[in-house]
């Protein structure tokens, strides 16, 4: 009979994990805390995970170390993705205390926070709340060099939902970035919760072909009838911002 696995094991990819990492077995959910070690098999506290004997099963059914799992790793470097938002949200944290905490436009019930980002194009794509906006952001990925990006420059992107305008930028702690604003400013909205719920909104419509289809459908004229009526707008052929307002107009 075969082991049952689960995705994420540990499988033992000791590479992946750091000497603090705690980790649990998916089996019978006993928690290997390498500060504590392991009693019933005389494991000194300060042991890693990586560092246990070659037979050493759960202490709790008996499994294989191959099927516990990473609880928490507070030991672990992070990501280049994790690492590019954090710097992405205290760089305009940064910002918003030294230059916009007592801004009128700015909504005070609201704080800066990365939304949804996620690999995209070789590039991290992600919504950013900030008490004054609300941008859909590109950061430069592991092989993107960005550093060259002018200031103001604009560039069309191309998602399942259509063509948005992006604006090029760049800052000291965040490097080269692309920006597309969605809201600006943000009196609109009543709570943070209010902000990431249309943001996460937003992340999903981008990927939604139908979202094109429902604007292009909004072009075509009415049927005919005895009734005078006002001509639709033609948006068939809509720009980046209109395809932008329809897309944060849905959610």
């Amino acid at each position: 009979m075969t082991t049952p696995r689960f995705e994420g094991s540990y499988l033992g990819a000791g590479a992946k994990i750091s000497a603090a990492a705690v980790l649990e077995c998916k089996i019978c959910w006993h928690v290997y805390d390498p500060a504590l070690g392991d009693e019933t098999r005389q494991i000194s506290p300060g042991t890693p995970f990586t560092a246990l004997p070659h037979d050493w099963t759960c202490p709790g059914c008996g499994a294989a170390a191959e099927q516990f799992m990473v609880l928490r790793d507070a030991g672990a470097a992070p990501d280049a993705m994790e690492a590019a938002v954090a710097r992405l949200e205290a760089d305009f944290r940064e910002i918003y205390h030294g230059k916009m905490r007592d801004v009128p436009l700015c909504n005070q019930s609201l704080h800066v926070q990365a939304v949804g980002f996620q690999p995209w194009g070789g590039h991290f794509l992600g919504v950013l709340i900030a008490p004054w906006f609300m941008n859909l952001v590109l950061l430069a990925g592991p092989q993107d060099n960005w550093t060259a990006l002018q200031p103001g420059a604009k560039e069309l992107i191309g998602f399942p939902s259509g063509q948005y305008e992006f604006i090029h930028n760049a800052r000291e702690q965040v490097g080269g970035y692309k920006a597309c604003s969605l809201f600006s400013p943000m009196t609109e909205f009543n709570s943070q919760m209010q902000a990431v719920d249309v943001a996460r909104a937003v992340m999903v419509g981008l990927f939604d072909p139908s979202a094109l289809e429902r604007l292009e459908d909004a072009a075509q004229p009415l049927p005919k009838s005895d009734v005078p009526q006002i001509a639709p707008p033609k948006l068939a052929k809509a720009r980046p911002l209109e395809r932008r307002a329809f897309i944060t107009g849905q959610v």
